[in-house]
């Protein structure tokens, strides 16, 4: 029978596979159900400074006569303490009640709150901590190196005053991914996770608005990912990578291990066909395994990695224009 322990961040897991922050994974009774179908980890929901402070700022709005600055001081202290506390007992909770790892999951834009909140997910027990970090450049007179150093900045800050592993969540967005990573590695983060997937307009032509695009990926967008999953993980050496979006069904998780991934991390698949996915995928991954004969995870991972096939080429952009090149 196969063994399909691993290791991501230092964290022993039972299975490579992590349900990614999400609402699936907002309370401790719906991280039961992801425990009972077989999950080997789960993210937390995040974090949400922005989402805190649009809370705090309804209900003052709303709280018509707030003619006192110490009243809106108060109301401000007390709402931000009790969301966050209430994250801190999602933590607590799901510790004392299932041995699973629990990454917490953070999203800031101020510097002080990345680190107080850092500091207080680890007091309540958190096994690792993923910093979900996206920077949208749309200054035409900054340049790349500006933008990259603000993430290399955050892991720096956020490293230094907690113990336990970090992790970055990085979305496409960079002239130089393999760079990025690489100085992430020697900033303090233990690993990161490829990729983040954002928010994505779209314009309603009749209303004549803004509209969200499909929230949720399909088992083709995990093409992004496999290709700098095999790359990034041969470039960048005891540095754990996480595959992220398009994992939907058990060959997903071969091929992001093939590739040198240490976990992967699922979400759409949950949402769309609830947890016995992640019962599928662990059934599909150990029949895999009997028949090649693989025993455990390490005897394949990254075997179809960058340096570790015939050609790398095949990983890179050129190839793009080889594959059509036989469509006349």
């Amino acid at each position: 029978m196969a063994n399909l322990e691993t290791k991501y961040l230092g964290l022993n897991l039972k299975n490579p596979i992590i349900v990614s922050s999400s609402g699936l994974t907002n309370s401790a009774d719906k991280i039961g159900k992801l425990v009972e179908a077989g999950a080997g980890a789960v993210v937390l929901k995040s974090l949400f400074e922005e989402q805190i402070n649009h809370e705090i700022n309804n209900i003052i709005y709303k709280g018509e006569g707030f003619d006192y600055p110490e009243a809106a001081d108060y109301v401000k202290g007390y709402t931000r303490d009790n969301s966050v506390g209430d994250y801190l007992n999602v933590i607590k909770e799901t510790k004392a009640k299932y041995d699973i790892p629990v990454i917490a999951s953070i999203n800031c834009y101020s510097s002080d709150e990345w680190i107080d909140f850092a500091q207080q997910i680890q007091e309540a027990g958190a096994d690792a901590l993923e910093l979900n970090v996206f920077v949208l450049n749309t200054d035409k007179n900054s340049n790349s190196e500006e933008y990259e150093q603000l993430y290399v900045d955050i892991v720096s800050n956020v490293s230094r005053v907690v113990d336990m592993p970090v992790s970055v969540k990085l979305g496409l967005y960079f002239s130089n991914l393999v760079n990025v990573v690489n100085r992430l590695s020697v900033s303090g983060a233990k690993g990161v996770v490829l990729f983040n997937r954002f928010y994505e307009p779209d314009i309603d032509i009749d209303k004549m608005t803004l509209t969200s695009a499909e929230v949720l990926s399909s088992s083709a967008d995990m093409r992004r990912t496999l290709r700098w999953v095999a790359i990034t993980s041969d470039k960048i050496q005891n540095f754990d990578i996480s595959a992220s979006t398009g994992v939907h069904d058990g060959e997903a998780v071969v091929k992001q291990l093939l590739a040198g991934a240490a976990s992967v991390q699922t979400c759409s698949a949950v949402y769309k066909h609830g947890p016995k996915v992640i019962t599928e995928m662990l059934e599909r991954l150990t029949q895999w395994m009997d028949e090649k004969g693989y025993k455990s995870i390490d005897d394949f991972r990254g075997m179809m990695s960058y340096s570790k096939i015939d050609n790398p080429v095949m990983y890179e952009r050129a190839q793009f224009m080889k594959y059509f090149s036989s469509y006349e």
